[in-house]
């Protein structure tokens, strides 16, 4: 697997790893049951942090397109080439983008929204 980190983009390193990851997948480069560079192996190979790494791996890891054995390392994932087609990122910013739109209509102002969403991420409901 190669995988390559351009600086000067705008697309965020984790970002890239995970689209890189996910491309390698789906083009059968990485198919089930192959081991994965271990995070510190693959930040030192790209000369970046290990946080970098850590972050698609976990989020990769929480889509099964990735495996986690413990001691073992990280593997792809059985049904990686199936889950590989279902972007969570994306479903989440379709679905806030529609009650956003919602809310608008409703004449609601982002202040509004932005206050509320803040209160409804810390648990703070009232």
């Amino acid at each position: 697997m190669h995988i390559s980190i351009n600086l000067d983009d705008d697309e965020p390193l984790f970002s890239q790893l995970m689209s890189q990851i996910k491309a390698a997948v789906q083009s059968k480069h990485l198919t089930s049951g192959v081991p994965l560079p271990s995070i510190r192996q693959l930040a030192n190979d790209l000369d970046i942090n290990n946080k970098t790494v850590a972050k698609p791996y976990r989020l990769l890891e929480r889509d099964s397109v990735l495996e986690s054995k413990e001691y073992r390392g990280t593997f792809v994932h059985p049904n990686a080439k199936y889950n590989c087609d279902f972007d969570l990122g994306l479903w989440v910013n379709n679905k806030l983008a529609g009650v956003i739109s919602e809310l608008r209509a409703s004449a609601v102002t982002d202040s509004e929204i932005r206050i509320a969403f803040t209160r409804i991420m810390n648990n703070r409901l009232s």
